[in-house]
């Protein structure tokens, strides 16, 4: 497909708009009841992930038609043309390889005219180096007492990822350290996380790739303020702090040692980057071993997406999937929910991968685009949303597609509490796909009056995905299957998933309204009345 074909004219995309006008009043209740082994035939098992699509408005013909489409909007080769390092990120220029983060020691993976795989590994043996010294007490503060206490201060990319990493392997985790996340430049943010720790005993991972970025380094230089309120010396900030950057000048003007500082590259994305040194805080909890085996659970992924066809392909399924509500019947949300404590933060997390990705109204080439692009995702874990939001998903007027998640294995064996979690999530998609309907209430005796408020329509459509166990390698399958998936989607939508332009105009913006703010006298102002009038109002009220 050339690139410049609009989207909505290729034959597959017609076809299969011809196929929703014969599907799309389908109900599930009859689709299982015309084929008893539905439930066996749409489902796929591949790199540890039991994926039942049954429960979704399509037939098999869907599902070809889908994988049609993926195959003339050219997604195969533009899934070589990721794993190779083309430079596939056409607005900035550059290859987008978070791939080659979990590539093995062996492979070549070509970046202007460099193998790259090198240099992943040895940042990985220095991130390994580091994370034992902490561990093992072998790296002193100043005053000489170990490190106890791990402050990991980033945002977006570099918090998300590190402390959705963090809480979902927490049973992994090192349980002699503690550890903090710090990302809001709301300064409660800081101020809580550091209330009730010792300065002597905390270590500070600064994480902005240019050691510019706002909100990280405000952050960073309250945290160096405090530090050395109690240490005194500023060369106690080379004990206490260490950066993940690039910028080595930054880094050495901050106080912090460049020999403690651990380095990334511009083809990995904010959003795309817990498994480089941004999950250095990861690391140091969990230790080496077990990052690798998150990252091998990630490569496994990987190699599925690479290689199986379309419609037994996981991240290429999920990502049609979506594009088939989003834009054939108009869902606009996803709810993720994980059936797993340890997943709180993963909805979180797969907000910014999704909406920073294809959150985008033009196409690579900069037309605007005459169709709905990324979902909403959002979502909790469950049992909890069954109690909050899922009354809007049963019986609301939106329709609303689910991502069920959950083990057969729990790493806490207390009671019934894992059977009764696990009858939750399969009654819960049991119930969105069939409902109730007012024939059944009736035979129940319910009263006519409330038959209307009692009865669920059904024919909503969830994937459950089940997992072994919350292990790292499942945390790196989970993350890549979700990574891919996003890929597939901006592919077909033809725009471009690597870049995030929309989040600069608040900051240049921002970077204009603080020194109004913070001016000792009345500054002039040339923004809106609104804005102009809020500054006003702010001035005279913030002391």
């Amino acid at each position: 497909m050339a690139d410049n074909t609009p989207l909505k004219s290729l034959p597959a995309w017609q076809a299969l708009e011809a196929h929703y006008e014969k599907v799309s009043k389908l109900h599930l209740r009859g689709l299982f009841a015309a084929d008893p082994a539905r439930g066996e035939k749409l489902a796929l098992e591949a790199a540890g992930i039991y994926f039942d699509y049954s429960k979704h408005r399509v037939t098999e013909e869907t599902i070809g038609l889908l994988a049609d489409l993926a195959e003339s909007a050219g997604l195969r080769e533009k899934i070589e043309d990721m794993f190779t390092g083309e430079k596939i990120n056409v607005t900035e220029g550059r290859a987008v390889l978070h791939t080659a983060l979990r590539a093995p020691k062996n492979a070549t993976i070509v970046v202007d005219g460099e193998n790259v795989v090198p240099h992943v590994h040895a940042v990985l043996e220095k991130m390994a180096g580091f994370a034992e010294k902490v561990r093992g007490e072998h790296w002193k503060g100043y005053t000489g007492k170990p490190i106890r206490n791990i402050v990991n201060i980033g945002i977006g990319g570099s918090d998300l990822g590190p402390v959705m990493a963090y809480e979902a392997l927490k049973s992994y985790s090192h349980r002699g350290l503690t550890f903090r996340f710090v990302s809001n430049v709301d300064g409660t943010d800081f101020a809580e996380a550091v209330t009730d720790l010792d300065p002597a005993e905390t270590l500070f991972i600064v994480a902005s790739k240019t050691f510019t970025t706002q909100e990280t380094m405000t952050n960073a230089e309250t945290a160096r303020d405090w530090a050395l309120k109690a240490l005194k010396d500023k060369a106690a900030i080379a004990k206490h702090f260490v950066a993940v950057s690039t910028n080595a000048a930054r880094v050495s003007e901050f106080g912090i040692d460049t020999e403690n500082m651990f380095g990334f590259w511009d083809w990995v994305g904010g959003r795309y980057s817990m498994f480089s040194a941004i999950g250095l805080s990861t690391m140091i909890a969990i230790g080496p071993k077990h990052f690798q085996e998150m990252l091998d659970g990630a490569h496994e992924m990987d190699e599925h997406y690479r290689t199986a066809p379309f419609e037994r392909n996981l991240p290429a399924l999920m990502g049609l999937l979506g594009i088939w509500y989003n834009n054939f019947f108009n869902a606009q949300a996803i709810a993720v929910l994980p059936y797993e404590q340890y997943l709180k933060r993963f909805p979180a997390y797969l907000q910014q991968m999704t909406m920073e990705s294809n959150g985008k109204r033009v196409t690579t080439d900069g037309r605007d685009v005459d169709y709905q692009t990324s979902q909403i995702y959002w979502g909790e874990p469950g049992t909890n949303g069954q109690h909050s939001f899922y009354q809007l998903i049963h019986q609301g007027t939106k329709l609303i597609p689910c991502d069920f998640i959950a083990f057969a294995k729990t790493r806490h064996k207390l009671g019934r509490h894992h059977d009764l979690l696990m009858a939750n999530v399969f009654a819960q998609a049991e119930a969105l796909a069939f409902g109730k309907t007012a024939a059944e209430l009736k035979a129940e005796g319910v009263k006519d009056w409330l038959i209307p408020h009692k009865t669920f329509e059904g024919n909503r459509p969830s994937t459950t995905m089940l997992l072994d166990e919350l292990t790292p390698a499942a945390l790196g399958r989970l993350v890549a299957l979700y990574e891919h998936s996003v890929f597939t989607q901006g592919m077909i939508w033809q725009i471009g998933p690597f870049d995030q332009w929309g989040v600069e105009l608040g900051k240049v913006l921002a970077g204009r309204i603080a020194p109004e703010l913070e001016a000792a006298a009345e500054p002039e102002l040339n923004h809106d009345s609104s804005t102009n009038a809020l500054i006003r109002r702010y001035r005279q009220h913030r002391h």
